[in-house]
């Protein structure tokens, strides 16, 4: 017999935790060890109790739900329960173990649960299909901040305030006016998920805040120096060049 399923919930709204707690009191091999109202106080509660399952809710303040997975190194089993359509449904209902749209019944939740325990019976732990669903949402989408864990600190960076990124084997480095910070993440995935009125592309090695841009200078006959406020010099490749030209209509 399989001994019983540590579950936590997590989700911004109390109405929302009772309703999923109360169904879930009618199945006695599921134990709710924790409830969570916010993305920080989830993942402390996942490191700490290192749950099998996990219900979790994607829009909450300061850090949602895929920024959250992303932190994690190892996955619980996840059932999202939302009350958003738009997060690639049809994809989540292939590839996920589940997705709740809100509002939804006993039935549909119970209906949850049985795909959740075959994952976990089949310990599936690491669940890699959630792993391409955090992966399609990092695809999708524009970027309106950036979440890097530093060491036990975890630092929200909101796009404004990022001057350049550089690229460094499988790492970015994010410069900002408070330090850098290290990401495991490519280059190309900043390039189509910055906002692209306010980044450009200006070498393979680097993007640019076009906030920080103080200047052009001309550096070789094919090549130019990108001048930062801060003048830090940056080089531009001649098809970046050519972007910047575009972005600036000159």
């Amino acid at each position: 017999m399989m001994s019983k399923i540590k579950t936590i919930i997590i989700d911004d709204e109390s109405l929302a935790i009772d309703l999923i707690s109360s169904y879930l009191s009618s199945h006695s091999d599921i134990e709710v060890v924790a409830e969570c109202q916010n993305g920080f106080a989830g993942l402390k509660a996942i490191h700490d109790l290192q749950p099998d399952l996990v219900f979790l809710d994607i829009m909450m303040p300061k850090l949602n739900g895929f920024e959250m997975l992303e932190l994690l190194e190892e996955h619980p089993v996840v059932i999202f329960s939302t009350a958003y359509d738009n997060y690639a449904l049809e994809a989540f209902e292939q590839n996920a173990v589940d997705y709740l749209l809100k509002p939804y019944d006993q039935p549909r939740l119970d209906a949850a649960l049985d795909k959740a325990r075959e994952k976990i019976q089949a310990q599936h732990t690491k669940a890699p299909e959630l792993l391409n669903l955090i992966k399609y949402h990092q695809e999708t989408g524009e970027l309106h901040r950036v979440v890097v864990r530093d060491g036990s600190k975890i630092n929200i960076i909101p796009v404004e305030k990022i001057h350049y990124i550089e690229a460094m084997d499988d790492y970015v480095c994010i410069y900002t006016e408070n330090g850098k910070y290290l990401k495991q993440q490519t280059m190309k995935y900043y390039q189509n998920h910055l906002p692209n009125k306010d980044f450009v592309r200006i070498h393979r090695s680097y993007i640019l805040s076009m906030g920080q841009l103080q200047k052009l200078e001309a550096y070789s006959k094919d090549s130019h120096m990108a001048i930062l406020k801060q003048n830090k010099e940056l080089p531009v490749s001649r098809s970046g060049y050519a972007r910047l030209k575009e972005l600036l209509n000159f």
